[in-house]
């Protein structure tokens, strides 16, 4: 089980910032993030915090994540990648009819999405463990 380190008063502020509809998704989405690096064993510690104003989970083994939301798309949040790595990239390629993607940095989803979790997962699990699998052929997967 990785531990996870209590997350800011920041990032729960930025999350009361939402739209409602929006919090519930996020949140969502978050826990997504935070149960599959509790199963992964080699993830470590999770850090929630901000990056860039978004809330953001950092570990020593994997690329950053981030949730994101903008008022001036105000049914769209996205999980943001870091954008010189190859994880949207993968994604894309394992997953082009799954998911709605951003240029090389994020997947997007709308309020009404229903979110795929097992892909999801594997996406999520990707990033975390980026360190060790940023060489290998389609990061691994």
């Amino acid at each position: 089980m990785s531990p996870v380190l209590a997350a800011s008063p920041e990032v729960s502020a930025v999350f009361d910032t939402y739209p409602p509809a929006i919090r519930t998704c996020a949140n969502s989405l978050r826990g997504l993030v935070l149960r599959t690096a509790e199963e992964l064993s080699e993830v470590g510690e999770v850090e929630e915090t901000l990056k860039w104003g978004e809330p953001s989970y950092v570990t020593r083994t994997g690329s950053t994540i981030r949730l994101g939301w903008k008022a001036s798309r105000p049914d769209e949040y996205k999980l943001l990648f870091h954008c010189r790595t190859r994880l949207v990239e993968t994604f894309r390629e394992i997953y082009p009819d799954t998911f709605e993607f951003e240029g090389n940095r994020a997947i997007l989803f709308r309020e009404t999405t229903e979110l795929p979790v097992a892909p999801l997962r594997h996406c999520i699990s990707l990033a975390l463990t980026y360190q060790r699998r940023k060489k290998l052929p389609l990061l691994g997967a």
